[in-house]
């Protein structure tokens, strides 16, 4: 699970040209769920953000006070693009959680978020809309969590780190077929012998 918390003035949701969220001096906070995610992951992220310090306090004091101090507000949107996983230059986000499936685990965040604080200062936005979010970031302060992964077994570490020994051991002792084809000499007379000329294979290599 993935969450960016904005510190903002003022924050809203419109869906069709109609306003239908917002808030005043709060938080504002964009989740990414992803198919990994379980209860623990929810209570977790609920925790971490209620009690993030991002607010100063009485005397000035800067990072002294969460929005639960302040009893300030709370806006939440789903975006799953935070599970974005780039192939190449295209978005892929198998690694976000189905949406049948987020629906239910969404509505369950911010059930427990309202249990967790005061309901009537936790808002959302529409959760598969095309959504215009407006965010008047206070600072500018934006602050990235995500959900503690579960321990790497020592022993599976070693083995995947033995693998990643013998792959790289491969490669320097078996040369790949264009160093071989480099190595061989070409007459004077090969057209296609000059860097750069039609058919020469590094000149086709992206930088």
């Amino acid at each position: 699970m993935k969450a960016i918390i904005q510190r903002v003035t003022r924050a809203s949701v419109t869906v069709g040209g109609e306003q239908i969220s917002s808030i005043g001096r709060g938080i504002c906070v964009l989740l990414g769920l992803s198919v990994e995610d379980t209860q623990k992951e929810l209570e977790h992220m609920v925790r971490k953000i209620l009690n993030l310090r991002v607010f100063e306090d009485e005397s000035g004091k800067h990072w002294s006070k969460s929005v639960m101090d302040k009893q300030y507000e709370v806006l939440c949107v789903s975006q799953f693009t935070l599970q974005c996983i780039l192939k190449g230059n295209k978005p892929d986000y198998h690694m976000a959680m189905p949406t049948d499936q987020a629906e239910t685990f969404y509505n369950s965040f911010l059930e427990q978020l309202r249990k967790t604080y005061k309901p009537e200062l936790i808002k959302d936005g529409k959760f598969g809309a095309h959504m215009q979010v407006h965010i008047q970031n206070d600072g500018p302060v934006t602050i990235e969590l995500e959900s503690p992964t579960a321990p790497i077994d020592s022993k599976q570490l070693a083995k995947l780190e033995k693998q990643q020994q013998r792959k790289e051991k491969t490669r320097v002792k078996v040369p790949s077929e264009s160093s071989r084809e480099r190595n061989v000499p070409r007459s004077k007379n090969d057209p296609s012998a000059s860097s750069g000329a039609e058919g020469d294979v590094s000149s086709e290599r992206e930088p």
